[in-house]
């Protein structure tokens, strides 16, 4: 809660003193928000993945069974994998879908990436050059549980993070952002991605998993080795880098509520995940 605070608050400071009103940060994404749907839709994102790193993922309406397991169901608005279960037979689903109602969401279901690890990529493009990155970070998240294939997140108390920032050079650095480039052009974002190794990552050989657009809190400020004051010292520069990217948002584009839409979804999927 502490580093989400600071994250907002610095946000806040910088769009003060570069005379920026902070709620366009909600319109820094705002031409991938759905409307019809009231929110980023995974589906509509899963068109912008090239096929060679696209999972399976299909709308659960009860008439279509995965082909094979285990897969994971999730809400189509849920982030920080809240809602998230995973299933490894036919009988786990089947009980899942017997316990919503009709005020339950929309739930999806992905099939599981096989590759053994996974990263988070955390991205703020260049003011001056949205092709290029100004800041990028590599996060493995990793879990103390022994199990293969976790429903890893900030509410499991197994997963935990690892920066993977010295293992990297700047050109490496550059081939990732290749890569991520080709999910489409946005202005703040967080990738879930699963890879057997940082060399297979590098090499553009993985399977995305999740693309965050709302709130993405990089989750290298959750490795517990980072001392608070490198901490800070991101924050500083990430929040900075992102006020100057939000003075990019052309003054023609649409505005759409977004922060409204997606705060009741948020307490809708809340209230119906104690039923679950």
């Amino acid at each position: 809660m502490l580093i989400r605070l600071s994250l907002v608050f610095t946000y806040i400071f910088y769009c003060i003193r570069f005379a920026v009103a902070p709620w366009r940060y909600f319109q820094l994404n705002a031409p991938y928000f759905n409307e019809q749907r009231n929110l980023f839709s995974k589906l509509d994102m899963d068109k912008r993945i090239p096929k060679q790193w696209l999972l399976e993922q299909f709308m659960d309406l009860g008439a279509r069974d995965p082909s094979h397991y285990p897969v994971f169901v999730k809400p189509e608005w849920g982030q920080n994998s809240q809602g998230v279960v995973r299933v490894d037979n036919l009988m786990q689903l089947n009980a899942l879908r017997q316990q919503r109602t009709d005020r339950h969401p929309f739930y999806l279901i992905q099939q599981a990436a096989q590759e053994k690890r996974e990263f988070e990529l955390f991205m703020i493009p260049n003011e001056n050059n949205l092709q290029q990155f100004s800041l990028l970070s590599v996060t493995e998240t990793c879990n103390r549980s022994g199990d293969a294939l976790p429903v890893n997140g900030i509410y499991n108390q197994d997963s935990y993070y690892q920066d993977c920032a010295e293992h990297l050079t700047d050109q490496q650095l550059q081939t990732i952002w290749g890569h991520l480039k080709q999910l489409g052009d946005y202005r703040i974002a967080r990738y879930g991605v699963r890879a057997n190794s940082l060399e297979d990552l590098i090499a553009g050989r993985f399977h995305v998993v999740e693309v965050n657009l709302y709130v993405p809190m990089p989750l290298l400020l959750l490795v517990k080795q980072m001392t608070l004051l490198k901490k800070l010292k991101f924050i500083k520069q990430a929040m900075k880098q992102l006020v100057f990217v939000t003075q990019t948002i052309p003054t023609t584009q649409q505005n759409k509520s977004v922060f409204f839409k997606k705060l009741r979804v948020a307490q809708r999927l809340k209230s119906v995940n104690k039923t679950i």
